[in-house]
């Protein structure tokens, strides 16, 4: 039995809730899906254990349904009430293989008056790798959906998917073969692994070198690993480790109590038992790909149906671009001057790799991001909201340089203790583009009055080691003091001489120009 299945619905352009049936949980997210950024509005998750003794009964347990259908009633209420166009219910693994399936599915239409979605392996599979592809745009390796009944591998080469297979090792399944017995659980993953052929022959090519771990359990893994390794930034989507850490992390869970697992933020009492057959599976499956590095990732199979409803080209937008333009058109004051800016501040950028230079057109598109704050704490608060904003297509670097440079724009010291332990994530070249970058912006919006207009009027330009800004005659930009302090911090940092020109006025084009810094 199959809802759904028949065809890709029409392209989405708008409020569009996911409801995911799992085996182990079910969630609601309400995604804004008006651009290519793919906003959360809403999400909320209740873990109903559907699939818990589907391995030893073949039917879903009574007790999870019971909470499922009263949860899924509340779920789509709760969307309906959002004023949301389209609601889409997908089942997985559990209720795809269950004997009550279908009775089940029957009752959640019943109940809610919306279809149900029974996904089949090979849908569930290529759903969740296009998750990981548009929250990973160009992402080479394996993904891998671990859900409570099964997982899922997809092999991503060229921008798209490529081969793909499904098996019987969510945790609930392989607990219920296995026991507890981490022994036993590692040779029945490895005999099930070991069927799938193709990924002898990933392990091979070295372009496949990260793995891709997608669902709930093995989000849980990384904030266990963020917490044990004091790392600075608490965001799991693109958080990358090693193999070896991998290994480490293993190792900790396996001599962590469960109350001390459960002190970890984020770390729910009912994900406890599911998390060391979760971490069994994720080492058999790196140890039988070969993969040197694993990257986190917060989009699985819900962003997936939603990038698949995206028209073609919205699909290929960049999604940190588009989201930063998103943020820009609703936070600017008297509109967008990002793109503006970015203009203005190309003297000094010149000569940037391309992938910096993308860095420094979103930073420009985010440059008024924290004016509603109070003033004392703007740079602060711009930090806070750039490192942990729900971005894709970023990296955690990429987190870090655009947070340090809205920082610096804002008035933020240079490595100031508040920013200190998030810099040691960026390469040093960076750590001085995005402060340079930051002084630049800073001094734009001191002579723009925030404003496109004006800065259009203004001019910046930097050759052979003069900076030079010049201003209209008109007095519709500030000159004076404060101007001259921040263009002498923004030559002092690009180790300049520089000059302030006012068009129109000698006199003060003259005096101006006597202030040079080195």
């Amino acid at each position: 039995m199959a809802h759904g299945d028949d065809a890709r619905r029409a392209p989405v352009d708008g409020l569009i809730a996911v409801v995911d049936i799992g085996s182990n949980s079910i969630r609601l997210v309400v995604f804004d899906a008006r651009g290519r950024a793919l906003w959360p509005m809403f999400n909320e998750k209740v873990l109903c254990g559907l699939g818990r003794e589907l391995a030893v009964t073949g039917a879903l347990d009574p007790d999870g349904v019971a909470l499922a259908l009263t949860n899924l009633v509340r779920f789509t209420r709760v969307a309906e009430a959002m004023g949301v166009g389209r609601i889409d219910l997908l089942a997985t693994a559990a209720v795809r293989i269950a004997s009550d399936g279908a009775a089940f599915v029957a009752e959640v239409e019943r109940v809610t008056g919306h279809k149900v979605r029974i996904l089949d392996g090979e849908t569930e599979a290529r759903l969740s790798a296009l998750g990981v592809l548009a929250g990973f745009p160009g992402a080479e390796g394996v993904m891998g959906d671990l859900g409570g009944g099964s997982l899922e591998l997809v092999e991503l080469k060229d921008g798209g998917t490529g081969r793909g297979t499904t098996l019987p090792l969510g945790p609930f399944q392989l607990m219920a073969i296995s026991g507890t017995s981490s022994g036993a659980m590692r040779k029945e993953v490895d005999r099930q692994l070991e069927a799938a052929g193709w990924l002898e022959a990933v392990k091979s090519d070295e372009a496949n070198g990260t793995f891709y771990p997608v669902g709930g359990a093995w989000r849980t893994l990384a904030r266990i690993h963020i917490a044990q390794s004091n790392y600075p930034l608490h965001v799991v989507h693109g958080y990358t480790i090693s193999r070896r850490d991998v290994d480490v992390l293993i190792q900790v869970i396996s001599r962590l109590s469960q109350r001390s697992l459960a002190r970890i933020q984020g770390v729910t009492r009912r994900r406890l038992e599911t998390l060391p057959a979760a971490a069994v599976v994720l080492s058999r499956v790196l140890r039988r790909l070969g993969c040197k590095q694993v990257s986190f990732s917060a989009f699985g199979l819900r962003e997936g149906h939603v990038y698949d409803s995206l028209s073609s080209a919205r699909q290929v937008e960049d999604p940190l671009l588009a989201a930063a333009a998103d943020i820009a058109t609703r936070e600017a004051r008297f509109g967008p001057m990002g793109d503006a800016l970015y203009d203005w501040v190309a003297p000094i950028t010149n000569g940037a790799s391309k992938s910096l230079r993308r860095l420094q057109r979103v930073s420009c598109l985010l440059s008024d991001i924290a004016w509603r704050e109070h003033p004392d704490y703007r740079a602060s608060q711009a930090v806070q909201r750039v490192l942990y904003y729900p971005f894709s297509g970023v990296t955690h670097a990429d987190r870090v340089f655009l947070a340090y440079a809205s920082y610096i724009r804002y008035g933020g010291g240079q490595r100031a203790k508040e920013v200190q332990p998030y810099l040691r994530l960026l390469p040093e070249d960076m750590v001085e583009a995005a402060w340079i970058l930051g002084l630049a912006q800073r001094l734009a919006y001191r002579v723009s009055g925030a404003t496109r207009s004006l800065l259009e009027r203004c001019r910046l330009t930097y050759d052979k080691g003069d900076l030079c800004l010049y201003l209209p005659g008109d007095g519709s930009a500030p000159g004076g003091e404060a101007v001259e302090r921040r263009l002498s911090n923004l030559a002092d940092a690009l180790g300049a001489r520089y000059r302030m020109v006012e068009a129109g006025d000698p006199a003060r084009a003259g005096a101006a120009s006597r202030g040079v810094g080195s």
